[in-house]
């Protein structure tokens, strides 16, 4: 699907306020709302727009505890792999997941309490599943940056 300025400007507004009414995103567009609602449906359809959400402040959660999970794998069959991805998407405190390249075969940024929830985290996941080699983790002191817009251009 091709994206035009008009469905970038679109974006732009939803990924600052997923709020913002039909009325309001055709106006700041120079559109009337049927055009407009045509677009976001059109970007919807397409998977542009996966899901609309309410992002929450894990700080006033009791969520303040960052850490980045690096692991190792001597095992790289497709059975492992298929077992590792289950088992570990299901743990809610792994916040991302993903299969890398370089030193490490997997990374996970997790968020937690506390230090001892990170390490009753960490204790369910080495018991989880076998084949782990090394699982390495750091902890972030300070968040510096955070934001799910993406950089439209």
């Amino acid at each position: 699907m091709d994206i035009d300025n008009t469905d970038k400007k679109l974006l732009a507004l939803l990924q600052q306020d997923g709020t913002l009414s039909l009325n309001d995103l055709a106006e700041a567009v120079n559109l009337t709302t049927t055009p407009c609602w045509k677009r976001l449906k059109k970007l919807e359809d397409n998977g542009i727009i996966e899901k609309r959400v309410a992002l929450l402040d894990p700080e006033k959660l009791g969520l303040s505890f960052t850490a980045f999970v690096q692991v190792k794998t001597t095992d790289h069959s497709h059975e492992w792999y298929k077992k590792f991805v289950e088992t570990a998407s299901l743990f809610p405190e792994v916040m991302e997941f993903y299969r890398m390249a370089g030193e490490y075969d997997y990374m996970m940024k997790v968020l937690v309490k506390d230090m001892k929830c990170f390490d009753e985290f960490y204790k369910k996941l080495v018991n989880s599943i076998d084949g782990l080699s090394n699982v390495t983790s750091t902890f972030a002191m300070e968040p510096l940056k955070y934001t799910t817009a993406l950089p439209i251009r």
